[in-house]
């Protein structure tokens, strides 16, 4: 019997680096799950928000100080963008519950229409809250 002549390749499709290009439908998945899970930051620090509200002054001051600090505002800002994408992620996978747009290079489409329109709706969203 002829041996078989062996490939030269990775053993794992995850060894990111000259074997492996990232896809763009596999970088939004991955943004979904990231963006679901990160929710919990400001889910987390709006809570403690309102219950030191509720609790007393001196304790809603330093909940306040936190909330309003650059760090509140990047918690904050990073979950509205988070909010926004997993929204636009869900209507994309309800496109593809559709039967619809399962092909490549619209996959890939709809894969940065999620993370542009995401930062633009952030965006509109911090214009009209200010």
């Amino acid at each position: 019997m002829a041996e078989p002549k062996r490939v030269e390749r990775p053993l794992s499709p995850f060894m990111i680096g000259p074997y492996y290009r990232p896809q763009m439908t596999s970088i939004s998945s991955i943004l979904t799950r990231i963006t679901g899970h990160a929710l919990v930051a400001g889910v987390l620090l709006g809570v403690w928000w309102l219950l030191a509200a509720a609790t007393s002054e001196a304790y809603f001051e330093t909940a306040n100080a936190v909330a309003t600090s650059w760090f509140g505002d990047l918690v904050f800002t990073g979950s509205l963008w988070a909010v926004w994408y997993h929204y636009l992620a869900g209507l994309r996978h309800l496109y593809f519950d559709a039967g619809h747009g399962l092909d490549i290079p619209t996959a890939e489409k709809l894969g940065w229409a999620c993370i542009v329109g995401s930062v633009v709706l952030t965006v509109i969203t911090i214009l009209l809250v200010q």
